[in-house]
C-alpha cells in the first residue's frame, strides 16, 4: 500500500498543473471549458479556432509522466462519467450514461443489511435523476431502469 497522503499530493500536483498550464488554454479562449474528475477530463473547444490534435500535443508535453490520449466525439456524442452530452447547433445536451459492462447491482434487498444500506444506491440514482436537466422522456426512461435494478434485487417494488 501507498502513503496515506499520496492521493493529497496527486491532488496538490494535478491542480498546480492546471493552474500552470490549462488556465492559459482557457483563458487564450481555445478551450470554452474545462472539466476533471480524478483522470478523467472533459475538454469542449470550438473546432473552428482550435486543433484537438494541438491541444493534446500541448497537454503531452506538460510533464513526463502525463500522457493524454485522445477521445473525439461520435456522431456529436461524447460519454464522460455516467453522461452522455451531445452537441447541438446551439447547446449541448445530456443523457445518462451506462458502460455495456454495468452489473447493476445494488445490496440485495434479502441480505442481511440495515435498509438504510440497500436503499443508498437508489437515493442516488433518484437523486442524480432529478438533479440533472432531463426531459420527461429521459427520466421516465430513467425511472424505469432504476425500477428495473430494484426489481433485479430483490427489491419488493410494486408499481
Amino acid at each position: 500500500m501507498g502513503s496515506p497522503i499520496s492521493g493529497t499530493m496527486a491532488k496538490i500536483f494535478i491542480q498546480h498543473l492546471e493552474d500552470s498550464f490549462i488556465k492559459h488554454l482557457l483563458d487564450s479562449k481555445n478551450v470554452t471549458f474545462y472539466s476533471r474528475y480524478i483522470d478523467d477530463i472533459l475538454i469542449i473547444y470550438d473546432s473552428s479556432y482550435t486543433n484537438p490534435i494541438a491541444v493534446m500535443q500541448y497537454a503531452n508535453t506538460i510533464h513526463n509522466n502525463l500522457q493524454i490520449n485522445l477521445t473525439p466525439e461520435n456522431a456529436g456524442q461524447i460519454n464522460f462519467l455516467d453522461l452522455t452530452v451531445t452537441r447541438k447547433t446551439t447547446n449541448l445536451e445530456i443523457d445518462m450514461f451506462r458502460k455495456p459492462t454495468t452489473t447493476n447491482t445494488t445490496i440485495n434487498y434479502l441480505s442481511n443489511h440495515t435498509l438504510e444500506h440497500k436503499l443508498a444506491a437508489y437515493r442516488y440514482y433518484v437523486k442524480r435523476m432529478f438533479s440533472l436537466p432531463l426531459n420527461k422522456e429521459q427520466q421516465l426512461e430513467e425511472w424505469t431502469t432504476i425500477l428495473d435494478i430494484a426489481r433485479s434485487n430483490s427489491s419488493p417494488i410494486t408499481s
